[in-house]
């Protein structure tokens, strides 16, 4: 099931969505002069962990790690991440969106139950 295409492109705007949120949060959550270093600095770091750390011959990926990490770590960042995007929206002041992008990341994770299967598994 998250092979499917669809699947596919909710995990990609879930990932856009958690960058994004970090920067929205280093721009409203702080003044100058952090605000311009946060709103760079933030999606920076969190596109950083997201890419780097994989599990070798993940099927929702290229199959190559940068930094091979078992799937139960590799499943804990994906919760760190894209959770953490839903957290960055709240503490920016946009509960709405906050609430739709847990609600959705919940929904995903639910539905890709085979991928959450086969980190835990491997």
């Amino acid at each position: 099931m998250s092979l499917n295409p669809f699947m596919l492109g909710v995990r990609f705007l879930l990932e856009l969505t958690a960058v994004v949120s970090f920067g929205v949060l280093g721009w409203r959550g702080f003044d100058a002069p952090w605000r311009l270093a946060l709103v760079l600095v933030l999606p920076i770091v969190v596109a950083a962990v997201w890419g780097m750390f994989a599990v070798p011959g993940d099927p929702s990926r290229n199959g190559e790690a940068a930094v091979a990490v078992p799937g139960v770590v590799r499943l804990v960042i994906e919760v760190l991440v894209l959770g953490g995007g839903a957290v960055a929206l709240w503490g920016a002041g946009l509960s709405m969106a906050a609430l739709v992008s847990a609600v959705v990341l919940v929904l995903y994770q639910v539905l890709a139950y085979d991928r959450v299967g086969w980190l835990i598994a491997h």
